[in-house]
């Protein structure tokens, strides 16, 4: 089997997990799960020089300072630098030009939490398996829950180490996800894609031609700095923003899906990171000076004045420089909404 090239997305605003995400040190850079940022651990995930060749990281100007120091420790990794925020099917244009037409590209979000990386690899090297034959491939992430926060793929007819997709669902209401649920042959879309690269542009310039040439022409006329890769910003902003799930997935005739079960989160607010991260026999996690009496399912974190909590459930208590968050996990989803996450 070929190298694999991952393409790590990084960007966005973090405002979900606002206060600890702001604006200048967003969700990938920062240790909300384990001792490595999301971005490290992403970056991890695929340093096996054996299946993995050096990663590209598609990112923006504001997010370049993070990235060089984070990805210092690991070599060879290359920086293709957005002259705007265009979402990710016009990012993912951006390496695949970059890359040889054979180039078998793993896309993977930088923020996103996942327990098991050797399965995680495991699905990478079975999709990339079918991505040289062409074959559009999205991860099918087990779905263990009702969730209505994520997009779903339904599996159709089956494939040499995967399925062809039979459609593309939206996110659901709670009544259609536990549908979802029970029917059995639906996962979770987390966003996380292989392919081809010379396919991948093929079908671009098939279903969104604008949009391919224009990216085309930015990366023919973008200019290396170093490790860094500066497409053309005129030819740039003549793309109109879409995801690569509307601009591609959703039309293509070619989706195949890999299922796996590899205990991700998109740690999408604060109710998923208290999932993800390790709890005590009452559902606690904590962290800095915090004490919890007759507390269950409680999230406590600070970076200096202790926390208390008596006798509360279901709820995340955040501080954060001047900064307090005090949330029920319930409704951690509305967290974006506060100004002040709006305005940091």
């Amino acid at each position: 089997m070929a190298m694999i090239y991952p393409v790590v997305l990084c960007g966005g605003s973090g405002t979900r997990l606002w206060p600890r995400s702001r604006k200048q040190a967003p969700k990938p850079f920062l240790p909300l799960v384990e001792d490595r940022t999301l971005f490290e651990a992403t970056l991890g995930r695929c340093a096996d020089g054996e299946r993995f060749a050096a990663p590209i990281v598609v990112t923006g100007k504001a997010h370049l300072a993070h990235v060089a120091a984070q990805a210092a420790a690991f070599p060879g990794v290359s920086v293709i630098v957005e002259p705007e925020a265009k979402n990710t099917a016009a990012a993912i244009a951006l390496a695949a030009e970059r890359l040889p037409a054979d180039a078998v590209m793993l896309v993977c979000p930088s923020d996103h939490h996942i327990a098991d990386a050797e399965a995680f690899r495991r699905a990478a090297c079975a999709a990339a398996q079918l991505a040289e034959q062409d074959w559009l491939v999205a991860f099918g992430i087990a779905a263990h829950a009702p969730e209505t926060g994520y997009g779903y793929i339904r599996r159709g007819a089956p494939l040499e180490g995967g399925f062809q997709v039979e459609r593309f669902v939206e996110k659901p209401d709670r009544a259609t996800a536990e549908q979802f649920l029970a029917d059995g042959s639906y996962s979770w879309n987390g966003g996380i894609f292989v392919y081809r690269a010379g396919a991948f542009l093929e079908e671009l310039r098939r279903h969104r031609p604008a949009l391919a040439d224009a990216v085309h022409r930015s990366v023919a006329r973008g200019r290396e700095h170093g490790a860094e890769f500066h497409p053309e910003p005129a030819a740039f902003a003549e793309v109109e923003p879409e995801s690569v799930d509307y601009a591609l997935m959703e039309n293509t005739v070619r989706a195949a899906m890999v299922p796996v079960a590899m205990g991700w989160s998109d740690i999408g607010n604060w109710q998923a990171l208290h999932e993800a991260r390790a709890r005590d026999g009452n559902g606690n996690c904590t962290r800095g000076r915090v004490e919890l009496v007759d507390c269950r399912d409680v999230l406590a974190e600070t970076d200096g004045p202790r926390i208390s909590v008596i006798g509360l459930e279901g709820i995340a208590v955040v501080v954060d420089g001047d900064e307090v968050l005090v949330t029920t996990l319930a409704g951690a989803q509305k967290v974006g909404k506060l100004g002040g996450a709006a305005n940091q």
